[in-house]
């Protein structure tokens, strides 16, 4: 979440774009989206020289030499942020328009790239070069201020709390998965070189993201420094779809400021036909939209046949299944109707995973996660694509406690479940003596037959009652009567005190 002075620079920096004459929320998204991406090239090209000295790598700066764009040449520092923001206004706006455009254009040489694709029609939209200095100066500070924060994560906060900004999010389901249940999530599946990893929901591709950090940290000599899995990591590791074309665009810009130069970023309807992808990905990482329902003749009838109904978190389900190679695993946040509901689809769901598949965990998230964006109650399962069965018992764990406080204002609090979460699940056999009335346990498949394959968390956790010892009524009764008249003595004190 995006407090204090932060949010404060970041509304004045919306506030400059509409004193300016830009008031289209999807325009100004994109604008600032590229201007922090031209700002991001500058800091993650530093990031690689200092990277490759230590690493002892060969590095070669995307700025280095002279730069030919149409027909004219360039002095590749010039298209440099930490350059071109000294300039004066006039100066910077001819070199942002003319020259530092149309390089992050086709940044790619191949023009089948999937950066290439969303930022073919990427326009410099600001009209003035006094409003360009305004917000290069303003975007100035919010670096600043993300900088004295020292906090990794908070980039992705930014676009969050710019993504909140547009009205028409609330109408498609679009609000970004908190950073830290994202990290989470891929540390519980622990991503490795040789996987495929997917996000058919991706949004501004934080998953994606989350993974290449991941691999980064825990991998990276074989990442970086083994050809064949760098080639994998760079240009076939990473698959996102979504059906926003701004969403893709700063999906894509997302990836490359972290890395990775061609992620297989695609506007595609994932329920659709449009999808052809089977047994496919080792890990999906998603958080799918939970809009209700759509009209079940765009679904997929192979989807359809897994799982007959209207209601996208469902249909999501049974799609991650078909898309996971058999072994594959997946870790998905689902609303909590998707482990009690009652009708035919959510019981046939339920049934196809734990039966023909290896449901490994579900883990209850309190509402307040997704707060202020949306209150639904969320929760996140993690299974195994067999197609032979495998699942004897099944994982539970309450989260009550994400590190943040639970209403819209998402402070930060000293209460956090997540350390926990992963330490458990990592070291489940350790968890077999747990009792119900603990935070996490076990439930045999036996007992979710049942109960009619219900999966809700309520239904296996038992509460422990303690029980209250009063003092008698007699003692009770003596202790207000001395308190009266304590009272009275007291008020008779103030009646002397005033005549």
């Amino acid at each position: 979440m995006i407090t204090g002075e932060l949010k404060n620079k970041i509304d004045s920096l919306w506030d400059i774009f509409a004193s300016g004459g830009l008031v289209n929320p999807l325009d100004v998204i994109e604008q600032i989206t590229y201007l922090m991406f031209i700002h991001d090239l500058d800091h993650m090209d530093n990031l690689r020289a200092k990277e490759s000295i230590i690493l002892e790598l060969p590095f070669k700066s995307i700025f280095a030499g002279e730069i030919k764009i149409g027909e004219n040449k360039i002095e590749g520092a010039q298209l440099k942020w930490s350059t071109f923001h000294d300039f004066p206004a006039g100066k910077m706006y001819s070199i942002i328009q003319e020259f530092v455009f149309p390089f992050i254009k086709n940044l790619h040489g191949n023009k089948d790239s999937t950066y290439s694709k969303y930022m073919e029609d990427a326009i410099f939209k600001l009209p003035t070069p006094l409003l360009l200095s305004k917000v290069v100066d303003s975007l100035d500070e919010i670096y600043q201020q993300i900088e004295k924060l020292q906090n990794s994560d908070v980039r992705g906060d930014v676009y969050e709390y710019l993504l909140s900004k547009i009205a028409q999010s609330g109408l498609n389901g679009q609000f970004r998965t908190p950073r830290h249940i994202i990290k989470m999530m891929v540390s519980l599946l622990e991503p490795r070189p040789d996987d495929i990893i997917c996000d058919p929901a991706c949004g501004t591709s934080g998953f994606l993201v989350a993974s290449g950090e991941y691999l980064k940290e825990n991998y990276k000599n074989e990442v970086l420094l083994n050809t064949k899995n760098n080639d994998h990591y760079m240009n076939n590791m990473f698959h996102g779809y979504d059906m926003d074309r701004t969403m893709l665009r700063i999906g894509a810009m997302n990836m490359m400021t972290h890395g990775v130069d061609n992620p297989f970023i695609e506007y595609r309807d994932s329920l659709s036909d449009q999808n052809q992808d089977k047994d496919k990905y080792s890990l999906i990482l998603a958080n799918p939209p939970f809009k209700g329902s759509l009209d079940s003749d765009t679904v997929s009838a192979d989807i359809l046949k897994v799982c007959k109904t209207k209601k996208t978190e469902l249909l999501f389900l049974a799609l991650m299944l078909r898309m996971l190679k058999i072994g594959g695993r997946c870790a998905c946040i689902i609303p909590d109707g998707v482990l009690f509901g009652s009708s035919t689809a959510h019981k046939s769901i339920r049934k196809e995973i734990i039966e023909n598949h290896r449901l490994e965990a579900i883990i209850s998230m309190p509402s307040g996660v997704f707060k202020p964006y949306a209150g639904v109650s969320t929760g996140i399962l993690i299974f195994t694509k067999t197609n032979h069965g495998g699942t004897d018992e099944i994982w539970f764990y309450d989260m009550t406690a994400d590190g943040f406080s639970l209403d819209d204002k998402r402070a930060v609090v000293t209460e956090n479940d997540i350390p926990d979460i992963i330490e458990r699940f990592k070291n489940k056999d350790k968890e077999k003596a747990r009792e119900r009335t603990e935070k996490s346990f076990f439930v045999p498949k036996a007992e979710i037959i049942e109960n009619n394959y219900d999966l809700s968390l309520n239904k296996y956790k038992k509460t422990k009652y303690i029980a209250e010892i009063y003092p008698p009524t007699k003692d009770i009764l003596a202790e207000i009567n001395a308190l009266e008249k304590e009272i009275s003595e007291g008020l008779k004190d103030l009646e002397g005190f005033y005549e």
